[in-house]
């Protein structure tokens, strides 16, 4: 039993794991026996979800506004995806390994399709003249795109996702068994 000062009354096995919920977390961060947080096994997930507001960069013009949802899902805890809403009102969704946005906010990083670097908004063409931003490119067979995120937006989603699933952590998440049964049912003959 955890004492009273960590808020918890249940039975706690170090060993099992569950998926934090807005109910399991409170501002005083419950703690179990052992440091870790407080989680009720039988809450629902926390999918961590914001609106954010881009730029794209249009090289020689002023930069237009875009706007994308950025979701995370404990169910899939290495990825973020990213909702482009365009003007036509398509919707073109990526998925970034959400490592790649957490080291993009402070150093270069990526290679190929994806690359995310911190950087200064500067120059006419942005609406962020110094601010600090994210650099977001993004290149495909049908062409490339370059967004700037405000630095702070980008911060505030990923610490979300990092309190619902921890550094570390994202093995506990994943159902190996079904991930494997899903790989070798729609294998090569199927």
């Amino acid at each position: 039993m955890w004492n009273s000062r960590n808020r918890a009354t249940k039975q706690h096995n170090s060993k099992s794991r569950g998926i934090i919920s807005s109910s399991a977390i409170s501002t005083e961060h419950d703690l179990g026996p052992y440091g870790e947080a407080a989680v009720d096994m039988s809450a629902r997930p926390i999918i961590v979800s914001a609106d954010l507001d881009l730029r794209l960069v249009v090289p020689g013009s002023a930069s237009l506004p875009v706007r994308a949802e950025v979701r995370y899902e404990p169910s899939d805890p290495y990825a973020v995806h990213m909702a482009f809403h365009t003007g036509t009102g398509e919707v073109v969704e990526w998925t970034f390994a959400r490592q790649l946005l957490t080291e993009g906010v402070t150093r270069p990083t990526g290679e190929g399709d994806v690359q995310v670097w911190p950087s200064q908004g500067m120059g006419a063409e942005t609406a962020y003249t110094g601010q600090q931003i994210v650099c977001l490119a993004l290149s495909s067979p049908s062409g490339r795109a370059l967004f700037e995120i405000p630095l702070g937006s980008m911060i505030e989603f990923l610490t979300k996702t990092y309190t619902a699933v921890p550094t570390g952590g994202e093995s506990d998440y994943v159902d190996v068994d079904a991930e494997l049964a899903l790989l070798l049912w729609s294998g090569p003959d199927r």
